[in-house]
């Protein structure tokens, strides 16, 4: 494994063996992508689940020599969780919901910050059949994908983060919200770490479940 502090070790020109939107991907293809880029550069990630209650951790640790790149997995499924493990701040429950681009940004830097790992992805939607409403309604799921840049010898780092927050309605029931979340989260990651930009055009190739923020009925 290479140096995790040595920027010469981390080769910036990385690319996955597919392309991270091709949709003949398996998920264990995608996955061996996410590693062999994560194991490339030395860096680590780490996951913080709500509605997924942990799958795409289990996901990523079904692929031996996880262990390598796999830091960590938070699943904090209440809000009392959420708070206590990743250190979201209290008001946004009342606010904004858990189901909420600043919640699942708070979790996934939370994950970070805590794991000291330099890429975090946080989940956190309504997976039904209950529990929906007119502007959550089921399959609505809200994704942070948090990337650190790693600190050098001295703990400082030579440049500032980067988060997104993307919504997405899935189709289907619970299980199939659940698993089209995790794959997502795995497209959002092999993207980053393919040298693409996070934003909204990118979040919208992931899936077609995409739900824009200028859509929100809030």
């Amino acid at each position: 494994m290479s140096d995790r502090n040595d920027p010469d070790a981390r080769p910036p020109d990385w690319r996955p063996s597919l392309p991270n939107g091709d949709e003949t991907m398996t998920r264990e293809s995608r996955v061996a992508c996410l590693a062999e880029a994560l194991e490339a550069r030395g860096v680590r990630l780490a996951t913080a689940e709500s509605c997924t209650g942990g799958l795409l951790a289990a996901t990523l640790t079904d692929r031996a020599g996880s262990s390598e790149w796999f830091d960590c997995g938070f699943v904090t499924y209440s809000n009392r969780a959420k708070q206590r493990d990743l250190g979201v701040p209290s008001h946004l429950f009342s606010e904004v919901g858990a189901v909420s681009a600043e919640v699942v940004e708070a979790m996934a830097e939370g994950a970070n910050r805590r794991a000291g790992t330099e890429y975090a992805v946080a989940i956190s939607g309504v997976a039904g059949p209950g529990g929906g409403s007119e502007a959550k309604p089921v399959g609505t799921v809200w994704l942070a994908w948090a990337w650190c840049p790693p600190a050098g010898a001295d703990g400082t780092r030579s440049e500032d983060g980067r988060t997104l927050a993307a919504r997405y309605r899935f189709p289907g029931d619970r299980r199939g919200v659940r698993e089209a979340a995790v794959d997502v989260a795995l497209r959002g990651l092999c993207h980053h770490l393919s040298g693409g930009e996070w934003n909204e055009d990118a979040a919208q190739m992931w899936s077609n479940a995409h739900w824009p923020a200028a859509g929100l009925k809030i």
